[in-house]
C-alpha cells in the first residue's frame, strides 16, 4: 500500500524558512494588496479575522437567515479573500455585521491568520488539537494558529475564532493571542496525556466522535498541516464507518512516535526533518484504506 505523501524533500528549511514561505493554502494571490496596509500586531490581526468569518455552527447566534447557505469547506487564503471581497468589496479592516461575512470553521480562521503574518514575513503555521474553553467538553476538537517569536524563540498560540460575542459566552478570562498552556492541546500533546494514563479518550473529540481513533485522526492531521498540508484524506473522518473507528496496535506504537516528534519539534528546530520523513511514511486512514 502506498503512503499518501509521497516524495516529500529531504533537505529541511529552518523555521523561518519553512513557516514564512506561502503554501498553495496560504498564498493570497491576486488579493495580496488588501494586506498591505494591515496591523502589524498580532492581536489586532487575530480580532479583524474574527470578524471577518462567521464559524457555520455558530450562524444561528448571530441571527443570519437559515435559508443563506453556510458551506463548510476549508478554503484557501485566496480562496477565503475571493469570497470576503464578492460579499463587501472594502478593505478588511472595514466592519463587517455578520450577514456580510463569510462562513467557515475554525481552520478557515487559522488558516487566513496564517496567511497574513507570512505576508508580513512572521514565521506561522496552524495546528490541529483539542481545546477545552467550549460547551462539548471536556475536549474539542479545534484549529488555532501559532506564530514563531525570534525574540523569545518560542511558538505563540492564537485562536482568531475567538470575535467578542464568544468570548463573552464562553466566559473567556484569558488572552486569546497567547493562549496558555491549560487551555489548548495539540494532538501531539492530547495523544501522549491520553496514553500515559493522564486522561480519557473519550474526553478527546466533536461531538459524538470521540475516542483514541479521533485522537488519532486529529494526530496526523496535526502533523500533515505542520509540513504545510493543511488539508488532507484524514479530515474525510465523517464517512468512517464503526468498524474503521478503530486503531491497531501498530496504529499505536505510530502514533506514539507521531506525538514524541510532533512534542519535540515544538521546541527544537533540528526536529523538523523527522517531521518530514513521519508525514511520508503516514497511511490512509482504515476507512479509505479499506475500500
Amino acid at each position: 500500500m502506498s503512503s499518501i505523501n509521497e516524495g516529500l524533500p529531504t533537505d529541511m528549511p529552518t523555521i523561518r524558512e519553512r513557516y514564512t514561505a506561502h503554501d498553495h493554502m496560504t498564498e493570497p494571490g491576486t488579493f495580496g494588496s488588501l494586506y498591505d496596509h494591515l496591523p502589524s500586531d498580532v492581536s489586532a490581526l487575530r480580532k479583524l479575522v474574527s470578524q471577518l468569518i462567521v464559524h457555520v455552527s455558530l450562524a444561528d447566534k448571530y441571527e443570519i437567515p437559515a435559508t443563506m447557505a453556510r458551506p463548510r469547506e476549508t478554503q484557501s487564503a485566496s480562496d477565503r479573500l475571493r469570497l470576503i471581497q464578492a460579499t463587501l468589496n472594502e478593505p478588511l479592516d472595514v466592519p463587517r455585521p455578520p450577514h456580510q461575512r463569510t462562513f467557515g470553521t475554525c481552520r478557515d480562521y487559522s488558516l487566513l491568520l496564517c496567511s497574513m503574518l507570512r505576508h508580513q514575513a512572521i514565521p506561522a503555521r496552524i495546528r490541529c488539537g483539542f481545546a477545552n474553553y467550549f460547551s462539548a467538553a471536556p475536549y474539542q476538537d479545534h484549529w488555532i494558529c501559532e506564530y514563531w517569536s525570534e525574540r523569545e524563540q518560542r511558538w505563540y498560540r492564537v485562536d482568531a475564532q475567538l470575535d467578542e460575542m464568544q468570548a463573552h459566552e464562553l466566559g473567556i478570562a484569558f488572552n486569546p493571542s497567547d493562549l496558555p498552556n491549560d487551555v489548548y492541546l495539540t494532538a501531539g500533546q492530547a495523544w501522549i496525556l491520553v496514553r500515559n494514563g493522564g486522561a480519557l479518550a473519550d474526553e478527546f473529540g466533536h461531538g459524538d466522535d470521540r475516542g483514541l481513533w479521533f485522537l488519532n485522526v486529529n494526530l496526523h492531521r496535526d502533523l500533515l498541516a505542520l509540513t504545510n498540508q493543511q488539508t488532507s484524506i484524514w479530515d474525510t473522518w465523517r464517512t468512517a464507518t464503526p468498524g474503521t473507528k478503530l486503531v491497531d496496535m501498530s496504529g499505536k506504537a505510530f502514533g506514539d512516535e507521531i506525538a514524541a516528534e510532533i512534542v519535540r519539534a515544538d521546541s527544537t528546530s533540528d526536529a523538523l526533518s523527522q517531521l518530514f520523513e513521519l508525514a511520508a511514511l503516514a497511511m490512509p486512514p482504515p476507512w479509505i484504506a479499506s475500500r
